[in-house]
């Protein structure tokens, strides 16, 4: 490219950066493609219906309140950017421009590009939505949750089978089941000095899962507005969780109540369905229901997903988790299980809560399966 094509393309990009308008001093104008894209960029970040920066230098938008221009810009920024770029536009309109409420149409629900914050949107959404809206809702809420499926329940089962595979200590493995580290560590006292190695008196090798239940699973998952890319991922999480026969799983959601949707786990629609994001948050009682249907302490993990803003008795909650881990139960904390990078959360209840064996941190969903085979191992947590 020429020096002159070269001085072109850089003021072209400047251009779509600055969002024209008299002061933005690049003198270029733009044609086809790139007037629509800088269009579709106007009405959203730009001033006054895509006319781009005002005089006085501040931003507003423009997509106006009718839902067919609504319509016509979703079409337009899926014709023009990438599905992770719409994805981001459509959460920006919906948070910049108020536009939950045509979200009930289900014109717009058929435009959208469906993400898992826009589930997040919808559920929120849940109670008043009209009938004649709720099938695309769950059409649109289906298509997101089996998108999430096909890409973590396969590394899911595979990661957690073989967790539980080696949580199962036998004393007369096979050789290939022989857990070389835990069987030195048991026969150090038998080292020869002579011969540079280790008599092993005794073997420790992995069982192998048994069809029976073997671990008991309870995903505690706060509900609260904030969490709700972690209600979503938890949801699709807790299904895959019930499909495997050795793990019995238990599925809890809370607000200042508590309810339990174990009974629509072979579903997650159902259960993102059920649940109803807002209000306030009760960690302390959420905890107690959750305790009280412990059987088997020793083979239990606990799961609290929740940013730890408590609106219940903070010393309460604290004895109940302290109680739960003294008796053998893993108690693991979750400040968010998204991608959404690092989360709001109570630091001193995060502080409390490491005190006492049980560390918060924030995990991503593909992280998600070495967390809980860790815990299932008792081994330690790979905290990012």
């Amino acid at each position: 490219m020429s020096d002159a094509g070269v001085s072109e393309e850089r003021l072209r990009r400047w251009r779509m950066v600055l969002g024209g308008g008299e002061a933005d001093g690049t003198g270029c104008t733009l044609t086809g493609a790139d007037a629509g894209m800088d269009a579709a960029l106007g009405a959203l970040y730009g001033g006054n219906g895509g006319a781009g920066r005002k005089r006085t230098g501040e931003r507003s938008a423009g997509l106006g309140g009718s839902a067919p221009n609504v319509a016509r810009w979703l079409g337009d920024i899926r014709t023009y950017f990438p599905t992770s770029v719409v994805q981001i536009m459509q959460r920006d309109a919906i948070q910049r421009l108020g536009l939950s409420a045509l979200l009930l149409e289900p014109e717009m629900l058929e435009a959208v590009e469906p993400d898992v914050h826009l589930v997040g949107t919808l559920l929120s959404l849940n109670k008043a939505m009209p009938e004649t809206t709720r099938e695309t809702a769950r059409a649109v809420v289906r298509k997101v949750v089996e998108q999430l499926e096909k890409r973590l329940a396969a590394k899911t089962r595979a990661t957690l089978t073989g967790a539980l595979d080696r949580s199962a200590r036998i004393s007369r493995p096979r050789h290939a089941d022989i857990d070389w580290d835990r069987t030195i560590r048991a026969n150090l006292k038998n080292y020869l000095p002579e011969y540079r190695t280790v008599v092993p008196e005794r073997l420790i090798g992995y069982g192998r899962a048994a069809r029976s239940v073997k671990k008991e699973v309870v995903l505690c998952i706060d509900q609260s507005g904030s969490m709700a890319a972690s209600v979503v991922y938890a949801s699709v999480f807790g299904a895959v969780l019930a499909s495997m026969r050795s793990i019995a799983t238990r599925l809890v959601v809370f607000d200042t109540a508590v309810v339990d949707l174990t009974d629509q786990l072979d579903d997650p629609v159902d259960v993102l369905f059920g649940t109803q994001l807002g209000g306030g948050t009760d960690i302390n009682r959420a905890l107690a229901y959750c305790q009280s249907k412990i059987t088997r302490p020793a083979d239990t993990v606990v799961v609290l997903i929740s940013d730890l803003y408590e609106g219940g008795i903070r010393d309460e909650m604290l004895k109940r988790v302290a109680a739960m881990k003294a008796a053998g139960v893993e108690f693991v904390t979750l400040l968010a299980l998204s991608d959404e990078g690092a989360p709001a959360y109570d630091r001193e209840h995060a502080a409390a809560l490491a005190a006492l064996g049980a560390p918060a941190f924030a995990c991503t969903p593909d992280l998600f399966p070495e967390v809980m085979a860790a815990a299932l191992e008792k081994r330690p947590l790979p905290v990012p």
